[in-house]
């Protein structure tokens, strides 16, 4: 049986409409954002950090609406004295002040936070942030971030998934693929599709910021 020109234009035109249609959905791929250490903070421990009145200084905003960076970086020392500088805050203020590091800071700080969801802080591990006017030694509060992704309820409903789902999936768009196994799914309107590593986990697989991973059905 042989195949007419026609017939292979025909086809390949119904592969490019597929393709174009699953672009326009936006196909199986989530875009990674790479998180490196940061701190969050209350209103009070600004002001303890910075001085009475102090305001955050937007620098710019990052890919989840209504989070930015700030100007704004302090010290974090862990047990063993030892310090990491530099460290970005990260706004809006929030209830609880947190710090998140990778385990690779950890071993720096000789901390053992545990890997947790953000904002999830009890039993986490303490530290000490200084800051140009005061100090603050937080009881628990350092924590590890664990994988996650964040989708608006139109994507969790595209994926198949809701809201505290844990999913794998699989990172292929760096020098060395794997699978990650685990990631906590986080739905909300306001959030943009994109899946959160920290920079441990970026490096490992040679991901910069854009990388994708796609769902394991």
């Amino acid at each position: 049986m042989s195949i007419s020109n026609k017939d292979i234009e025909n086809i390949v035109k119904k592969i490019v409409l597929e393709m174009a249609g699953e672009t326009a959905k936006g196909g199986n791929e989530i875009p990674v954002g790479i998180s490196n250490r940061h701190i969050h903070l209350t209103k009070e421990d600004l002001e303890t950090l910075f001085g009475a009145g102090y305001e955050l200084t937007h620098l710019k905003d990052l890919s989840q609406p209504g989070q930015y960076a700030c100007k704004e970086t302090l010290t974090i020392v862990g047990p063993s004295m030892r310090a990491i500088e530099g460290v970005r805050v990260l706004g809006p203020l929030r209830k609880a002040s947190q710090v998140e590091i990778s385990v690779t800071d950890s071993y720096v700080l000789k901390v053992k936070p545990p890997v947790r969801e953000s904002g999830k802080l009890d039993g986490s591990a303490p530290i000490t942030i200084i800051g140009p006017k005061g100090i603050v030694r937080l009881n628990q509060g350092c924590i590890i971030a664990n994988r996650h992704i964040h989708m608006s309820p139109d994507d969790a409903a595209r994926f198949g998934v809701k809201d505290g789902d844990y999913i794998d999936v699989d990172a292929m768009s760096g020098t060395k693929r794997t699978r990650w196994f685990d990631v906590q799914v986080r739905v909300h309107p306001d959030f943009r599709l994109e899946m959160h590593v920290d920079t441990d986990d970026a490096n490992a697989v040679g991901f910069k910021n854009g990388s994708t991973v796609t769902p394991v059905k």
